[in-house]
């Protein structure tokens, strides 16, 4: 992939509404015949569409995900804590997106977004909905004593894992979908989001290049959130990209990205779920 914006100003790109074929938005949308990876999961409506109570174990925390990205920060976390913690267990239910796990009333319940992960905490009264990855990372880290995330750093940390929030979906939703998933390889959005992708892993070398972790010293809730997008991401881990993305070229990430993946919480966080 060439680095430079302007390598393709003169480019097929120049071209490529005529050889796609013209597209001009109907007056009101309607659904097309559904195709691609998710097609079988992707609808434009909400809310449940099968009757299914969400499963219960015997520890306050339930957490109901998949190994995906946004799975792992969650896990991450926990595995963390049972390190602190030797007594502390919480219980972990598979929710299959593919199957469409998100879509039964008791996970609806959990979360209306129908997305993963969701976590139910029975330790209070009423029982706690959380969802929202970085929500569940903040609800536990405060819950346990505010573990991974130092209040004297907390603005910083609040910055870098919202700053992850807003961008990942330009990673996933966009250069993972495009250069990974699409049924059509579009020159015009692989390179969109490729650019962007490298910017953000310019942005973190950046970061890194200043401290040892994300948002201080010390490893925190932020790198829990950033890291199994990122991290995994150099690590060539997502969609196969490592070496088009030239990420060996961002050492600082590098560096981060494998110090974190030694932990050992890490190497389990990764494997609950999947």
């Amino acid at each position: 992939w060439l680095k430079h914006p302007c390598s393709f100003i003169d480019s097929p790109l120049a071209a490529m509404p005529q050889e796609l074929g013209e597209y001009t938005p109907a007056k009101v949308w309607e659904a097309p015949p559904a195709e691609g990876k998710f097609a079988s999961i992707n609808k434009p409506t909400a809310g449940a569409q099968k009757e299914e109570p969400l499963k219960k174990g015997d520890h306050d925390l339930q957490i109901y995900s998949m190994a995906t990205p946004n799975g792992v920060k969650v896990t991450m976390l926990l595995e963390e804590l049972c390190d602190m913690n030797p007594e502390f267990e919480y219980d972990a239910w598979a929710a299959s997106i593919m199957n469409g796990d998100q879509f039964t009333s008791g996970f609806v319940e959990c979360n209306p977004n129908s997305k993963i992960p969701c976590m139910m905490d029975y330790g209070t009264t009423p029982p706690t909905r959380v969802f929202e990855s970085a929500s569940i990372l903040m609800y536990v880290s405060e819950k346990f004593n505010n573990a991974f995330y130092p209040q004297q750093h907390k603005t910083e940390i609040l910055n870098w894992v919202f700053w992850q929030m807003g961008s990942a979906p330009y990673l996933g939703g966009g250069f993972g979908h495009f250069y990974a998933y699409a049924p059509v390889k579009i020159e015009y959005a692989v390179n969109r989001f490729t650019m962007e992708a490298k910017r953000q892993l310019d942005v973190l070398d950046q970061q890194l290049a200043k401290r040892k972790y994300i948002a201080c010293d010390e490893y925190t809730i932020a790198d829990i959130a950033i890291w199994p997008w990122y991290g995994q991401l150099v690590l060539g881990r997502l969609y196969e990209a490592a070496e088009f993305l030239e990420a060996s070229s961002y050492k600082n990430v590098m560096r981060w990205a494998e110090e974190i993946d030694a932990r050992p919480a890490t190497k389990r966080g990764r494997m609950v779920n999947k």
